[in-house]
This record gives C-alpha cells, sequence and structure tokens, in this order.
C-alpha cells in the first residue's frame, strides 16, 4: 500500500527489476507504455516517471498477480479487471492494461473492445541498454489524443514525431515550442 508517502520516481532500473520478475513468472507478453514506452522507443530516459506503464495478456494475468504479490506490490484501490494499479511499500507504481490478443493478433482491451491493432504491439525500444518490447511510436501518438493532455504528454509526443516522423495531431499544433 502507498501509506503516507506517495508515488515515487520509477527509475530504469525499476523498470527493467519488473520487467525480470514478470519474465521469471513465465508472462511472455509484456509491452512497456506510457512514459516509459515513449522513452523506450527513444533510446534514453528524456524526462521522469512516476509510474510504469504494462500492457500484459489476459493470460498471463495470474502469473502476473502472484509475481508482482511475491514482491509486495500490492492493489491500490479503485482499478478495473482490465486496468488497474498496484504499488510496493516504496511507492513505486505498475499501471496494468490488460488485453486479449484476437486471432489477427489485435489486442482487444476493457469491456468496450478498445483495440490495440496488432502491428501497434510490434514495437522495439531501449531501456537502460536493454532491448524490450513496447508499443510503436504512431500508436503511442495516436493514444496521446482525444483528451486534455498535460506536459508531459505535449512533451512525448513532440519526442515522437520528431523522432519517428510521425505527423503531429492538431490538438498538440498550438503547444508546439514558440507558438501562442
Amino acid at each position: 500500500m502507498l501509506g503516507s508517502i506517495g508515488p515515487v520516481l520509477v527509475r530504469a532500473h525499476d523498470v527493467l527489476e519488473v520487467l525480470d520478475l514478470l519474465a521469471a513468472a513465465g508472462a511472455g507478453s509484456v509491452w512497456v507504455d506510457g512514459g516509459w514506452g515513449v522513452d523506450a522507443l527513444l533510446g534514453a530516459q528524456s524526462r521522469e516517471h512516476r509510474d510504469l506503464d504494462l500492457v500484459v495478456e489476459e493470460e498471463d494475468l495470474p502469473a502476473v498477480r502472484a509475481a508482482l504479490q511475491a514482491a509486495a506490490f500490492t492493489e491500490v484501490p479503485g482499478g478495473r479487471a482490465w486496468n488497474f494499479v498496484v504499488a510496493d511499500q516504496a511507492g513505486r507504481q505498475v499501471d496494468l492494461h490488460v488485453i486479449r490478443t484476437g486471432g489477427d493478433g489485435t489486442g482487444w482491451y476493457g469491456p468496450h473492445g478498445q483495440a490495440y491493432p496488432a502491428c501497434s504491439l510490434l514495437g522495439t525500444g531501449v531501456i537502460a541498454g536493454r532491448a524490450v518490447r513496447c508499443l510503436t511510436a504512431q500508436y503511442q501518438v495516436r493514444s496521446h489524443t482525444g483528451y486534455e493532455h498535460d506536459g508531459d504528454d505535449v512533451h512525448d509526443v513532440m519526442a515522437l514525431c520528431e523522432r519517428f516522423g510521425v505527423p503531429l495531431p492538431e490538438q498538440y499544433v498550438t503547444d508546439r515550442p514558440g507558438r501562442s
């Protein structure tokens, strides 16, 4: 449980520790998402992170839960079956997004069937010198639209668009440096 300390920064070695823990538990399909997923694509940490977002296969969920529980992570109240947060005593948070992969490789998320297209699950990146599976730059940019974004979102989208030549979504055009 978080207790009174609240979330702390999640560092590269924390990410690799969690990925190693899940791999050792047999969770074969895990993708780094969110801010760390962006930094994996960029190949270096570009900002601080208050959590680690992971996409996991529903079939791996029992192994993921058991491994995290054994490492003293407990579920933070308020989650859902397909999206929940766990935290350890130090305050490190892991935000889990659970998908069910269809025959065509599409990952289906949540009760309304939000899709992670098969091609979005083909990303690879690097965290602290190690190759990791992550969502693609194109999908990361697309998933950062349709809601009110913050400074971290702007940073992430701008970096991905610049590095990978992804078109800048319209809602971010006014947030470009040097524009008002």
